[in-house]
């Protein structure tokens, strides 16, 4: 008789429509999954989300609201552990109470005598330094510790954790794959349904995919408050489109506020069309694997987002970052590139000329590249195997 599913609760920032955020989810979802397979057991996900409606119905799981303490209670005393990330949770620059939640969340498991493990976050930047002892008690009593890169793992020593306590782990994004690409015969938990089959609505305008174009990916945000570097895009955009015609196509990854810092970008664009070239805005890739799939069309990427980068990444998309946050400088730099620029200062020639230069020797940019990014995507599981052994274990 086959033993019953372990429940694991998921604690992110999840149902927010966030497409890095819901992408981070829906890699957990499917490494979780597919580890567990291998390793025989059943583990059942379920997900704290401020919508747990959509989030139910996106990743056909189960999912409570992450504000309604009773229900968090209820389901974590039902599981078997709690898992945290990943994402940048532990930071205080966007709100001083993402950090009191995210502790919060893991300190009530630990009061109820479930493990709890560290999935591949980003900490930092961490301005109030009295979180740091808090931190530290917290992440000292957890089963399993991971980060997604060295200067996380620093900060985490800084504030007092054992470097042989906490693993350096690539995004989990990294092994995001399209639903066709999934193990044959796997049924994933996560798997969008409406993607299942997947001739995949990607979300785009009639004749994206098929046009002779190259296609440039363009993902921005609001970040500088006169705008400076959504002006400086658009001028390094149209510069592109007088050097060569290409489609442009804005990727909003978080809405609606980058659909409305896209159209910024749009508006400043004037009449690229008697270049030869096209604009258009992706408003239906409402689900990670409809934005994986736009990434994935592109010649080459231009992304603020930091899984804008990501995807592209993993599609093997030439990319160009513009930084506005350590975060983005520190995954570049895994994949042995630099930020074109950042947002307080960028230089559109710069911009515009290493977008031509990337659509002219894409498969060089490739090249230099794949063993990395082929390491990265192989090691987006170990957090998913390190949890699912443990739970093997203690099972």
């Amino acid at each position: 008789m086959a033993a019953p599913a372990q429940k694991i609760v998921l604690s992110g920032y999840y149902g927010f429509r966030n497409s890095g955020d819901e992408a981070v989810l829906q890699s957990i979802l499917i490494a979780l999954k597919r580890q567990s397979e291998l390793a025989g057991i059943s583990i059942k996900p379920v997900v704290l989300s401020i919508d747990p409606e959509w989030t139910s119905a996106t990743y056909g799981v189960e999912a409570v609201h992450r504000m309604k303490l009773s229900e968090v209670r209820r389901v974590i005393g039902e599981s078997s552990g709690l898992i945290s990330g990943g994402g940048s949770l532990l930071q205080d620059v966007t709100s001083g109470k993402s950090i009191p939640y995210y502790l919060g969340i893991i300190k009530l498991a630990q009061w109820m005598g479930k493990p709890t493990f560290i999935y591949a976050q980003g900490i930092g930047p961490v301005q109030r330094k009295w979180f740091h002892p808090m931190i530290k008690s917290v992440f000292r009593k957890c089963a399993y510790v991971s980060v997604r890169d060295e200067q996380s793992r620093a900060l985490l020593m800084f504030m007092g954790l054992r470097q042989a306590d906490v693993q350096v782990v690539p995004d989990p994004v990294m092994g995001l794959t399209l639903p066709e690409e999934t193990v044959p015969g796997s049924t994933l938990s996560g798997q969008p349904r409406e993607a299942d089959g997947a001739k995949a609505d990607s979300g785009a305008s009639p004749g994206f995919g098929s046009s002779e174009l190259p296609i440039v990916g363009v993902s921005v945000r609001y970040w500088e408050k006169d705008r400076r570097e959504l002006d400086a895009i658009a001028q390094g955009l149209r510069q592109v489109c007088r050097t060569l015609p290409v489609h442009l196509r804005f990727l909003p990854f978080h809405l609606p506020s980058d659909t409305e810092a896209s159209k910024y970008c749009m508006d400043r664009l004037g009449d690229i069309a008697e270049s030869g070239s096209v604009v258009s805005l992706s408003e239906q890739a409402d689900h990670p694997q409809k934005m994986l799939r736009e990434v994935g069309a592109c010649s080459v990427l231009l992304g603020m987002r930091l899984h804008s980068l990501i995807y592209a990444a993993g599609r093997r998309v030439p990319l160009l970052g513009i930084s506005y946050d350590p975060k983005i400088d520190h995954f570049l730099s895994r994949i042995d590139c630099r930020p074109v620029g950042t947002t307080a200062s960028l230089d559109s020639e710069t911009l515009s000329g290493e977008i031509v230069r990337l659509l002219k020797d894409g498969t060089a940019w490739r090249g230099q590249r794949e063993s990395r990014i082929d390491s990265l995507i192989h090691e987006a599981e170990a957090p998913a195997r390190q949890i699912v052994e443990y739970l093997s274990h203690k099972g």
